[in-house]
């Protein structure tokens, strides 16, 4: 098996990664029944579904690039509210029928559906983000949230004036926490006399932790009434209401995983946006697509890092560049990241 053998860097907000590729396993195969029929590019969403302005929206911009450039069907599905791994393994399944190539599953949600859908259609590449899947037709396409995280606490320790900031996590799970981790120790790490003050919405994904503005939105409005002047939100869809809250109480939120300050339906609230915590799910998406393409489908695991500009930290609102210090704290605190020196918790 051979997998990636370099990172090839284009530019999609911050920047985007894509995956100049060799790899081992077939190319598609030549049944559609039995999928891998080389029919282009199927998403299954998250939890909060396209329209989050978030993790769920990043995919669908890779979606449409492949789209565009490649020209070949492609299809995205919504989840459904309290579904079971079994709906999700009956929807993985019933793209690879129809021949999709490669199937993605948007979310670490969809690990144990992946891993008993790949195994029954070795002739189909499958993705999934956020979680590790192993298959020998599976990529596991994973971003260190952490690194984007800290750049974020830099920014809030720099930005603050009260010496109090927020963190709203969607749901309680190990990859929020790594959200978690990131802001606090570059919070701290700026400066120690900032409180971080942390709620999580839920416990689990189906209690609408990721797809509801308003526990977003009530969390906020407690952390603002603690006196957090940012708000930090790695929650989706929930995340919308956190920069409700935001902008009403005028004080500045932290987007998270798509630069929140370009998205439309964002745009009444897009002066309190202070920057936004990157993943480029856009360019992981679409390396998976172009790897498959090309007859040279990725395998294994590819981390997406600060390093190779997988994760980062918009600047589109003209405000950061005004707050004192902040842009240059960030810089170092990037060099740092990527020579080493700086080393970002995960927990």
């Amino acid at each position: 098996m051979r997998r990636i053998s370099r990172l090839t860097r284009v530019a999609v907000g911050v920047a985007s990664l894509a995956l100049a590729a060799t790899a081992c396993g077939g190319t598609s195969g030549e049944n559609g029944d039995d999928g891998g029929d080389g029919k282009g590019l199927a998403l299954a969403y998250d939890v909060g579904g396209k329209g989050d302005q978030s993790f769920n929206d990043a995919a669908y911009a890779g979606l449409q690039r492949a789209q565009k450039e490649f020209g070949y069907k492609t299809a995205d599905i919504e989840p459904t509210d309290g579904e079971t791994d079994a709906d999700k393994e009956q929807r993985l399944t019933s793209l690879a029928k129809q021949g999709y190539n490669p199937v993605i599953g948007v979310g670490f949600a969809y690990g144990p559906a992946m891993k008993a859908v790949a195994a029954k259609y070795p002739d189909t590449t499958f993705g999934i983000v956020d979680s590790v899947v192993e298959g020998k037709n599976v990529a596991s396409l994973v971003f260190a949230e952490n690194e984007a995280s800290y750049l974020a606490g830099v920014a809030a320790a720099k930005a603050t004036k009260s010496k109090t900031v927020g963190f709203v996590g969607g749901v309680d799970v190990p990859l929020i926490h790594k959200f978690e981790a990131g802001f606090e120790q570059g919070v701290k790490d700026t400066d120690p006399k900032v409180k971080v003050v942390s709620q999580y919405l839920t416990q689990t994904a189906e209690e609408g932790g990721f797809s509801s503005p308003d526990k977003g939105k009530a969390a906020a409005e407690g952390q603002i009434e603690k006196k957090a002047d940012v708000v930090y939100a790695a929650a989706g869809l929930s995340g919308q209401g956190v920069i409700e809250a935001a902008a009403k109480a005028k004080i500045w939120a932290i987007g998270v995983d798509s630069d929140q300050y370009k998205q439309e339906a964002l745009a009444a609230y897009k002066d309190s946006i202070l920057t936004s915590a990157l993943k480029d799910i856009n360019g992981a998406v679409f390396a998976l697509a172009k790897s498959v393409e090309d007859d040279k489908p990725l395998t294994g695991t590819h981390t997406f890092d600060l390093k190779s500009d997988g994760v980062g930290l918009s600047d589109s609102n003209p405000k950061f560049a005004e707050v004192p210090g902040a842009k240059e704290a960030v810089e170092k605190a990037k060099a740092g990241i990527v020579d080493g020196s700086i080393k970002v918790a995960t927990e």
